[in-house]
Parts: structure tokens; C-alpha cells; sequence
């Protein structure tokens, strides 16, 4: 028997020449079957085409505009800011918002704003701007801060960790089940 490393196969194998006689290999019918539109020469249906029924691609309604990727700003209210100085973290600490990694809008609230720090954010609105400044306090825009590459690195190893514990618990499950 030949070893696999023995072999004297050619890399660029010919393409198949189609309709060349019974000989050949691929004659007659050439692959494409026996009657029917497909099997014609000259011009091809479409590939939405589908026999004279209402084609899915007309049928399907059509969503105006698109769907942005971009996440948006999570609000924060003026009035609910208290303390010296306030940024993503501390607006985090005190629950105001999710996350400190993505971007934040101050947008003006019901009440009088109060506050008189500093505000250090991604977005305010020229309303809240200008009662800051008006209450002594003052409104520096900042970049989102980044997730550090360490936290990044742990929270996959942690998905993949626990997508790990997960299957392994359904699977000695299953051989419970099965005894």
C-alpha cells in the first residue's frame, strides 16, 4: 500500500470541461439535469426569482433608514449631581450610571440645578453648562475612558471560564440521567 507522503498528486487540478460527449464524463445532460429553465441555454433567471410567485425579497417590508451601532450617551440628570467633582467613576459609584466606560450626556432636569463642582464628562447640554458656571462651579469635556486590557482579558477568560463549568455541569448531568 502507498504511504499518504508517497502520493504524486498534482496541486492544480484541470477544471471539467462539460458537454463534451458521453466519453468525456460530462456529456449529455453536462450536469445540468434533464428539461426545465435551468437546464436552457442563454439567459439565467435571478436569483430572487422563485417561478412567477411573489418573490420573498418584494414580500418582506422594508425598515426606512438603518439601525446605528453606535451606543449611546447614558443621561445623567443636572440636579441630581452632588459633591465637589464628578466624572464617569464617581457617577458611577453614587448608581447614577451603568457603566463608567461609555459615554456621558448631563441633560437639564425638572428642578434647579445646585451644583457647583466640577463636572468632568463626555457631553453636557448648554442650558447645564451655563447654570454650572452661573453657581461658581465648571464643565471640562473628557474622552470616554477606556476599559483597562487587563479587565478586558479577565472578563473573557471569565465568560470562557464559566461556558466551560456550564457545559461540564450538563454534561455529568446527562450521564447521571442515563445511570
Amino acid at each position: 500500500m502507498t504511504k499518504y507522503h508517497e502520493l504524486s498528486a498534482t496541486a492544480n487540478k484541470g477544471k471539467k470541461r462539460v458537454g463534451r460527449g458521453i466519453a468525456a464524463g460530462g456529456g449529455k445532460t453536462a450536469g445540468r439535469g434533464t428539461k426545465g429553465q435551468k437546464s436552457r441555454t442563454g439567459k439565467k433567471i435571478r436569483a430572487t426569482f422563485m417561478g412567477g410567485q411573489g418573490p420573498l425579497v418584494q414580500r418582506v417590508p422594508k425598515l426606512r433608514g438603518f439601525k446605528s451601532l453606535r451606543v449611546p450617551a447614558q443621561v445623567v440628570y443636572a440636579d441630581e449631581l452632588t459633591g465637589a467633582k464628578q466624572d464617569n467613576f464617581s457617577l458611577c459609584e453614587a448608581g447614577l450610571i451603568v457603566s463608567p466606560y461609555h459615554a456621558v450626556k448631563v441633560i437639564m432636569g425638572k428642578n434647579e440645578v445646585s451644583f457647583k463642582g466640577k463636572l468632568a464628562v463626555a457631553g453636557a447640554s448648554k442650558s447645564v453648562v451655563e447654570a454650572i458656571t452661573k453657581n461658581g462651579g465648571s464643565f471640562t469635556k473628557t474622552d470616554v475612558p477606556e476599559l483597562p486590557k487587563s479587565e478586558q482579558k479577565t472578563k473573557k477568560l471569565d465568560a470562557r471560564v464559566e461556558a466551560k463549568t456550564k457545559r461540564a455541569a450538563k454534561a455529568t448531568a446527562g450521564r447521571e440521567e442515563n445511570k
